[in-house]
């Protein structure tokens, strides 16, 4: 009789840690935008922030985020070493990097790395602006501007 608790146990211990283990695998990793914005100080500012999923009307297995208004969109080439300095957005607009590296620089020295499927939520259409550069091959973006 004692084997057969013991084995039991084994058993729902071995079942709980396939469970865990399996939600574990099927969370998926937080999807971040990179905002940048201008800030108090009249300079470029960026932030991560992390989209939020809601289930998906579509489909029960799909999720999905709330549905931003935009007017229209186009894709941009850079070419290799291209450097744009000091300059804002634009236009308030995510920027989502297909292919090719670079880096935006921002208030503080900071560098915000991008390689394909970063996406940026640029916002910072007054002030100093940013510096954006190309890295190693040419660079494709898509841009998409928002509507607000």
């Amino acid at each position: 009789m004692r084997f057969i608790t013991r084995l039991g146990f084994l058993v729902l211990i071995s079942l709980s840690i396939i469970s865990s283990a399996s939600r574990v695998v099927a969370q998926a990793p937080a999807t971040t935008v990179t905002r940048l914005f201008t800030g108090a100080d009249g300079q470029s500012h960026a932030e991560d922030t992390v989209i939020a999923w809601r289930p998906a009307r579509l489909r029960a297995e799909l999720n999905e985020s709330e549905s931003v208004k935009v007017t229209g969109a186009q894709f941009l080439r850079w070419p290799r070493g291209f450097v744009w300095a000091g300059h804002p957005a634009s236009k308030r607009q995510y920027v989502i990097i297909i292919s090719g590296r670079g880096e935006v620089d921002v208030v503080g020295g900071k560098k915000v790395q991008l390689a394909p499927g970063r996406v940026l939520l640029a916002q910072d259409v007054t002030g100093q602006g940013h510096t954006t550069r190309s890295l190693g091959e040419p660079r494709v973006s898509a841009t998409v501007a928002t509507a607000d």
